[in-house]
């Protein structure tokens, strides 16, 4: 469908941009991670928090992740894979952006939070679109509802053929 073949790269162009910017100027995104990375580490009761060094490298792959995503939906290679691995890679996103501090809002956070939760809305859209193809769940059902009848049938035309031979013979075919 056309809406498709242009949707899919323009919600890709956000996804892409911001996946080239974490890789190339890692920075900023180092700088609103550091808090959650912090926070994680103690959380999870590790001794040691990511050096800037490695937080920049998580975020570098992170960025590149992001953009390779990105491209493959923008070009329609796998979009309900590339849909739902963006999803995956915004969540943090989305904690990392969120505004709330326990008490107060921080306004400066409200709009990349926004943001962040409305493209993580979009990903599980280009996700979960099927493109008009039904999902391979119910493929698989309708497979095996074949299979099941087909079964059947040769079952009967089995059954039917050893009875009409077993006649023929003079024989009376009982088949349990």
């Amino acid at each position: 469908m056309l809406v498709r073949r242009v949707a899919r790269p323009l919600l890709a162009s956000w996804y892409l941009a911001a996946g080239v910017d974490a890789a190339r100027r890692p920075a900023p995104h180092v700088e609103a991670a550091r808090p959650l990375a912090d926070k994680v580490a103690s959380d999870a009761g590790l001794r040691r928090t990511l050096t800037e060094r490695e937080l920049k490298i998580a975020v570098r792959v992170h960025g590149v992740a992001t953009a390779v995503a990105a491209a493959n939906l923008a070009l329609g290679r796998a979009p309900r894979t590339s849909g739902l691995a963006l999803a995956a890679l915004t969540a943090p996103l989305v904690v990392v952006h969120q505004p709330f501090d326990g008490r107060r809002v921080d306004p400066e956070k409200v709009t990349p939070f926004v943001q962040s939760l409305g493209a993580l809305g979009a990903a599980l859209l280009a996700g979960a679109d099927t493109a008009g193809s039904p999902s391979f769940g119910w493929r698989v059902r309708q497979a095996r509802g074949s299979v099941a009848a087909q079964t059947t049938e040769a079952v009967d035309s089995v059954v039917s053929s050893a009875t009409s031979t077993g006649r023929r013979l003079g024989r009376k075919v009982s088949i349990s």
